[in-house]
């Protein structure tokens, strides 16, 4: 690998599967992906702690998640999704394991989007959540005013998601660097092959909103597997020591990646 990582180096998004865990009608289960093969991974990379992410696969039920959360030790915390109408005990049970973020998820498959971020985060900020947000990069200049409005910190997956790439110079990227100045936003540097047009192994349209995202707010990016690549299975997943390597593309600053890989989710997540 071309990127070395640092002490704390952490993947901030990725999901476990359970295939004795019945998945929510309706919902897309890519397979049995547990906390060991995970962890192989893990491993492999060097990577020391890790975000796991409540999966669309099991709506609001956040017993897998909590599970692999526990299995993989202190270094790990978690985005779990809840209703608005969540009880305030078991707010506090989800935090008391490590859940630190409510999961936002406006595409398709998602449980929460848009019309119930506002009620949510009114309840999950008071115990210190942030929001953890995916949808079309797009609609960011739809949803600016009410993404500016939440309280506290909030994340924007997959370097924006925009589902068609576009220019760096496009209004709905210069949304996304609006609201990173806001403090308050970071961003997933991470599945550019769920977007990209131009594809492996340097996915350049995303690459280099990526690059600019990097050069805009080093202390706002963050990097992550988003294993087991759950839409991108077949013939065969990305290879993720290539999707690593390509912060050496997008920061090859070694001090900017540091920050990327360690410093900004330790500032984040709290490790």
């Amino acid at each position: 690998m071309s990127v070395t990582l640092p002490r704390g180096a952490t993947d901030t998004h990725m999901h476990i599967y359970d295939a004795a865990a019945p998945a929510a009608p309706g919902t897309f289960m890519p397979g049995h992906f547990p906390v060991e093969d995970y962890r192989a991974m893990q491993r492999r990379l060097g990577l020391e702690r890790v975000i796991v992410v409540q999966p669309n696969a099991y709506a609001d039920d956040n017993t897998v998640t909590l599970s692999a959360m526990r299995a993989l030790g202190k270094g790990a915390k978690g985005v779990a999704v809840v209703q608005p109408s969540v009880k305030d005990a078991e707010l506090e049970r989800l935090t008391k394991a490590g859940i630190c973020a409510v999961r936002i998820m406006t595409l398709h498959g998602g449980m929460l989007g848009f019309d119930l971020m506002d009620a949510v985060m009114a309840r999950v900020h008071a115990v210190g959540w942030h929001a953890n947000i995916q949808l079309d990069g797009r609609e960011l200049p739809r949803y600016e005013a009410q993404l500016k409005r939440l309280p506290g910190n909030f994340v924007i997956d997959h370097t924006g998601k925009f589902l068609e790439p576009v220019s760096p110079d496009h209004a709905a990227f210069k949304s996304l660097l609006r609201l990173v100045d806001t403090g308050r936003c970071w961003v997933k540097l991470s599945a550019p092959y769920e977007t990209s047009k131009t594809g492996a192994p340097k996915y350049e349209d995303v690459g280099r909103l990526a690059k600019a995202l990097v050069k805009h707010a080093p202390s706002r990016m963050m990097w992550a597997s988003n294993w087991p690549h759950p839409s991108a299975r077949n013939p065969a997943p990305p290879r993720d020591e290539d999707l690593l390597d390509l912060l050496a593309d997008w920061a090859p600053d070694a001090k900017v990646q540091k920050q990327i890989l360690a410093d900004n989710p330790a500032e984040l997540y709290g490790f």
